[in-house]
């Protein structure tokens, strides 16, 4: 009865219920096992954590988690047959969850271009590794408070705590970025709409500035430059060119970029007067949609195109 894997093949043969001296199982890869002096359910079980965990380290795209996992299906197979208490597999299942959270932070946390679905589960999974942190810290204490253990031992999940409460924190702080790329690119949508519908109201929602229709990598670095000249820190760009954002929406966004500062702050009354000055095209959003303040920001370049459009026009 042969079974494969991948590269893995392992062929069963029959043998009694005790398998005492006999070669049992042959696995068809580098590495050879036999079962001597063992049960068949043993046998069965060992070849069912193999085939398990070739599986695993086939499927999953991040390292940590296939451990975890492959280490949960290990302790499974021991809880089964009565060699460890249950407990073991829950602590294993949430090591499995908490890989699970710590490769949704790595892979968002530092992510331009995040959806708002993405950055809901980014800060849900750093929420959660920072509850379970927060628990081991407080577990820890109470066993100082009892006298069981030395003061000493609450500095490592003291530390792990901490670092989870950042973590938490640049969480928040990636998703409102996102959330704010998506009420500009929203607030291009409303201009659009507005000047289909109700021309003589865009003024209301933006200030257009054609210039000379102008806009390239080049004249952008001199913005950026001559920003953080005048006010020492970097032009705060929340979208350079195409986003999953504008795509979802529908907008060709390459050859634009948008500022997340308000036109009627200062700096985003210098960086008009700045673009006035040298002739490069903007808009100046203030609101999202009226009554709502958002979405506020400049957008350099020409106003963006629907990808429907584009795709027409070949």
């Amino acid at each position: 009865m042969p079974f494969g894997i991948s590269s893995l093949s392992i062929e069963i043969q029959p043998f009694p219920k005790t398998c005492k001296y006999t070669h049992v199982t042959r696995f068809h890869s580098p590495r050879a096992a036999t079962c001597e002096n063992g049960s068949y359910m043993r046998c069965a079980g060992l070849i069912l954590l193999v085939c398990a965990t070739a599986v695993l380290a086939q499927t999953s795209s991040d390292p940590d988690v296939a451990r975890a996992q492959i280490e949960l299906n290990r302790i499974r197979a021991m809880v089964e047959t009565g060699a460890l208490p249950r407990v073991q597999l829950q602590k294993a299942a949430a090591a499995v969850a908490d890989a699970q959270d710590a490769a949704t932070i790595r892979k968002n946390i530092y992510n331009q271009d995040l959806t708002q679905d993405q950055a809901d589960d980014l800060v849900a999974a750093a929420a959660r590794r920072f509850e379970r942190r927060k628990k081991a810290f407080d577990d820890a204490k109470n066993l100082v408070d009892l006298g069981v253990m030395p003061s000493q031992s609450l500095a490592s999940p003291l530390e792990e705590m901490d670092f989870a409460r950042k973590e938490y924190d640049l969480a928040n702080t990636r998703a409102k970025l996102a959330e704010q790329a998506i009420e500009m690119a929203e607030a291009e949508g409303a201009l659009q709409a507005q000047l289909a519908e109700h021309p003589s109201e865009t003024p209301n929602l933006v200030d257009r500035f054609d210039g000379d229709g102008i806009f390239t990598p080049q004249i952008f670095q001199r913005v950026e430059t001559a920003f953080a000249s005048h006010f020492g820190k970097p032009l705060p760009v929340s979208a350079n060119g195409e986003t999953a954002v504008h795509r979802a929406l529908g907008f060709d966004h390459r050859g634009r970029v948008d500022v997340a500062v308000h036109p009627d702050q200062p700096e985003g009354v210098w960086l008009r007067e700045y673009l006035m000055e040298h002739r490069i095209p903007f808009f100046a959003f203030r609101q999202a949609v009226p009554g709502k303040a958002t979405g506020a920001h400049i957008h350099m370049g020409p106003m963006s195109t629907r990808l429907a459009a584009r795709g027409a026009g070949g």
